[in-house]
């Protein structure tokens, strides 16, 4: 059979097939085991700063769209995590991103061993059973795969039988006994007459006051109308005092109403990744207001131009992109990774661009940024997004990034915010929203109005020393001002 197994690390699963011949009760039956991948990167980049979390050793299956009996005519697509069939291709599901592997081996599905719901699968752990010939589909109905080596263990009848238990002899013995002793208490004596008065005894009636519970202060004594009047005093004053006092709350929580999400792969990766960065690297934040007035004037007239010639329309953010890859071809030093023995410096310019989807946040990476033009930075930029937001980004998509553009402010009005830097990088921006503000004129009556947008570099201050994060700031801030200079 062909047991398709595969490297655990990295950030691509990658199949590799060894033959084995199965004899058991299912008979001599060429069939293949699809195992649940490891991972094996395909592409090595110190500047892979979206990489996806390595050494996974647990899958999940969402749904298997492959029916038992289906005919594979390979080469098939694999790809990670969850598996199914679309059209021809046979898939599992990555952390993030969709890639594709080939399938060498023909035949057809004869048993899904973890279907649909089925979760925490190990690495190696066998997920499906395809045969060479159609005809040798039902001898798998029954098939379950050994835990070792994939292959069925044959399951004899115990030949050792354990021994019978022993016969015991039950011995009924009368055990004649003396009947116990109960010692009985002897008569209680009556007990002593009470002496109450005759208007004592009246007033006591009337109340249901039994004569017992209350001492008399009289003669020898005797209870008298008084002792009766003060238990009665007495007990209405208890009765007061219990009906004012204040009844205890009941101090037990509501039961809180609450659904619990399960993770998905790309939540898991970008809560590793952030960890890590917050846990690992030293953050320092620099901010600054830059005059976007000017930006906003050429934007307008250059969309005027896009839409006469029928391209995409520009953002600020692809303006955004096109400055800060410019400021760092200026300022190299912001360009840069942290290892443990050197600080690698980048040449090319690759922004990444945060977009979230209803997935989760991806990164998607704008090769050369600085070489691009705005159309096609803005082309490229709203492509990557849809491929985000479809779920359909492949590695190549968002690895090999250099620096991070965050932008909260254009799609929800944020004014400010501090991001995290995304490792192995050493920088990101995070971009506010921009603003009308009153700014004082030549004349000490004179005023004018200015939109304002906030920046916010997060810097690796092992890599970024503050002055070289304060240069960068203010040659982003020169290009963003003076717009037409990233047109030259």
């Amino acid at each position: 059979m062909g047991c398709y197994k595969v490297v655990n690390s990295g950030a691509l699963y990658i199949f590799e097939c060894s033959h084995l011949l199965l004899i058991s009760d299912i008979g001599k039956v060429r069939h293949h085991d699809f195992v649940a991948a490891g991972k094996e990167r395909f592409s090595i980049t110190a500047a892979n700063s979206t990489a996806l979390s390595s050494g996974a050793s647990r899958k999940n299956v969402s749904r298997t769209i492959m029916q038992v009996g289906n005919p594979l005519a390979g080469p098939r697509l694999l790809k990670d995590f969850s598996w199914h069939c679309q059209g021809e291709d046979i898939h599992l599901i990555l952390d993030k991103a969709t890639v594709e592997m080939e399938c060498m081996e023909e035949g057809f599905l004869a048993k899904i061993i973890k279907g649909d719901g089925s979760k925490e699968i190990k690495v190696g752990e066998v997920i499906a059973i395809t045969v060479e010939d159609e005809e040798d589909i039902p001898k798998f109905k029954d098939y379950s795969p050994s835990a070792s080596d994939g292959a069925a263990a044959d399951k004899g009848p115990s030949t050792s039988t354990p021994p019978p238990p022993p016969e015991k002899d039950v011995v009924e013995e009368k055990v004649s006994s003396p009947e116990p002793k109960i010692s009985k208490p002897s008569a209680t004596p009556s007990e002593d007459r009470i002496f109450a008065s005759p208007l004592a005894r009246k007033l006591a009636e009337d109340h249901n006051v039994p004569l017992s519970s209350i001492k008399g202060t009289g003669l020898d004594g005797h209870i008298v109308k008084a002792d009766i009047e003060d238990f009665l005093a007495s007990r209405r004053k208890e009765r007061e005092v219990s009906a004012t006092a204040p009844k205890a709350k009941d101090t037990t929580p509501a039961a809180l109403d609450y659904v619990d999400i399960p993770h998905s792969q790309i939540r898991k990766v970008t809560a590793s990744r952030l960890l890590l960065s917050k846990q690992t690297i030293p953050h320092y934040y620099l901010t600054v207001d830059t005059c976007v007035d000017k930006l906003m004037d050429l934007r307008s007239k250059l969309n005027s131009l896009q839409e006469a010639s029928g391209g995409k329309r520009i953002s600020v953010n692809d303006l955004v992109i096109k400055a800060a890859a410019l400021a760092l071809k200026k300022v190299p030093q912001c360009n840069s990774s942290w290892t443990d023995n050197y600080i690698r410096q980048y040449n090319n310019v690759n922004i990444n661009v945060a977009v979230q989807t209803d997935n989760g946040l991806y990164v998607p990476v704008v090769r050369d940024a600085d070489k691009k033009g705005l159309s096609k930075i803005a082309e490229e930029v709203k492509f990557l997004a849809q491929k985000a937001k479809e779920n359909s980004l492949k590695p190549e998509d968002y690895e090999g990034g250099t620096f991070t553009v965050s932008n909260l402010g254009g799609p929800f009005g944020i004014k400010q915010f501090c991001a995290i830097v995304n490792p192995p990088q050493s920088g990101i921006l995070a971009v506010g929203s921009a603003e009308k503000r009153v700014i004082p004129g030549l004349g000490p009556d004179e005023f004018k109005f200015a939109s304002f947008m906030s920046v916010t570099l997060s810097c690796d201050h092992r890599v970024i020393d503050g002055a070289v994060g304060a240069e960068w700031l203010k040659a982003f801030k020169g290009y963003i001002e003076n717009p037409e200079s990233m047109l030259l």
